[in-house]
This record gives C-alpha cells, structure tokens and sequence, in this order.
C-alpha cells in the first residue's frame, strides 16, 4: 500500500517530469535536467526552507536565555521544560518547524534517487512509468557537460557538495561575540563554539555520503545546498535592521560600519 502510494505519488510525477525537461532542453543534458529539478523542488519547498531558516537563526538567538534557564533550574529539569516552553511561547519560536523541510525532502531525495537509478544507472524501460502524453526518449544520456559520468559516484563532485555544505552552514552559525560585549558574551561563546563543531559534522558526512551515491544525486544536492544557501543570506539581509549594531569575531561596528572601538575599520 505504502509502496504504490510513493509510486504514485511521488516517484512517477517526479520520473515524468525529469524524462518530460530532458526531452525538452537542446543537447538532452541530463546535468541541465538536474539543474531544472533542482530550482523547481526549491521553489516548492520555499516556504517552508524560509520558515526553517527562521526558526534556525531565532533557536541560534535564544541560546544564551537557554543556557541561562538550566543554570537557574539546575536539576530540575521539569522546570527546565517549563521555562524553555514558555521562552519559546514568548519569543514566537517554533523549534520543530527547522525539522520540517528536511522531513518532507527526504522522501522527494529518495525518488530523485529511484528515478536516476532507474533512468541512469540501470537504463531500465522508460514505458513503464511514462504517462502517455510524454514522449520515450529510449534511454537517458548519463555523461553530462560532455565529461560528467552521472550514473557513478564523482569524488571531485562529492567533495564540492560537502564545502557547499560547509559554506551554507557558515551563514547561519552564531559569530563570536567581543570581549566587550557585556556579561552575556560567555554563553554567546559556547554557542558559538558548539554551532562551530556541528560546521563540520554535515560537510563530512556530505562528502563520506556523497563517495556511494551516483554523481546525478550529489549534483542535486550541491545545487540545493547552493540555493538553500542563497536563501538564507536573502533572508538575513531582508530581516537585518540597518539601525543595528553588528557583531563581528572581535568587535562590534556599528551599522555604518565603523568600529565601536576604533573609529572606522
């Protein structure tokens, strides 16, 4: 039951789509097909990747009220629950709404893998989930931008999904905060600090991830972690005050960008 529904639901829109743009785009690049997909999943998911995003950077924000709730409430972890809950309330933050995207991408990941294993790497008849109005192209072209096999896995290709990933991550960590800053600055370092350490667990695991699958599926997912990241600095730019200080590693400047503590960088 499950399995027809994902079929149905899912694998074969998905199939025909990617079969549908191929048949389309001059040169039938499969690379360019990807591309397409891509911006058409991101498009879809843009509401929600924005919501995500937003509840991301205010769960960042919340972090020293956090740190400061457990050391108010240490071993009593019902008041613990209670405090975050209502700090949570008060700061409209949802912290399930960042789980969100990624639960719903999850399974479009895996019929984008269904479907490229299917169309590129098996070469498996293409009638089969076809629906009529789209013509068989007989079989998909795997070599991509003329040298891109991408029906096998790419270190090269795994290796720039994972610093795409790193560099997506970068936009959204918690800057150090000065040594003037005031007396919240500590819990700001340790978050900081931990943010900074899970920077590098998802470039790693990107890359260990992306050395198994097909290079078709991690050229999705460099061009999605490159649009996600595009996203996020829209959106930091959109929501920043201009009236704000800022914070940098070391220092504060202020909005016209002159330093706090030295005149004008």
């Amino acid at each position: 039951m499950f399995s027809t529904l994902f079929h149905t639901i899912l694998y074969q829109p998905i199939f025909n789509i990617f079969v549908g743009l191929y048949n389309i785009i001059p040169g039938h690049d499969t690379g360019i097909v990807i591309l397409a997909v891509t911006i058409l999943v991101r498009l879809l998911l843009y509401p929600l990747t924005s919501s995500s995003i937003k509840a991301q950077k205010s769960m960042q924000d919340l972090q020293p009220k956090l740190a400061e709730i457990k050391k108010q409430h240490a071993g009593d972890t019902q008041k613990q629950t209670q405090a975050t809950m209502e700090l949570y309330k008060n700061n409209k933050v949802n912290p399930f709404a960042s789980c969100l995207p990624l639960l719903i991408q999850l399974p479009i990941l895996i019929a984008l893998y269904m479907v490229m294993r299917d169309g590129l790497v098996s070469a498996t008849d293409l009638s089969k989930s076809l629906y009529p109005f789209i013509p068989n192209p007989g079989q998909l072209n795997s070599i991509s931008f003329g040298f891109l096999n991408l029906s096998k896995p790419n270190v090269i290709l795994a290796v720039l999904a994972g610093a795409a990933q790193y560099w997506q991550a970068r936009t959204m960590i918690t800057k150090q905060p000065p040594r003037n800053a005031g007396e919240g600055s500590k819990d700001e370092s340790m978050a900081a600090m931990m943010n900074k350490q899970m920077l590098y667990f998802m470039p790693v695991m990107t890359v260990v991830i992306g050395f198994s699958l097909p290079a078709g599926l991690t050229l999705y997912w460099l061009f999605s972690t490159l649009l996600t990241g595009l996203q996020q600095i829209f959106l930091f730019k959109k929501s920043t005050p201009t009236d704000n200080p800022k914070v940098l590693e070391g220092e504060i400047v202020s909005a016209k960008g002159g330093s706090a503590f030295g005149g004008k960088k």
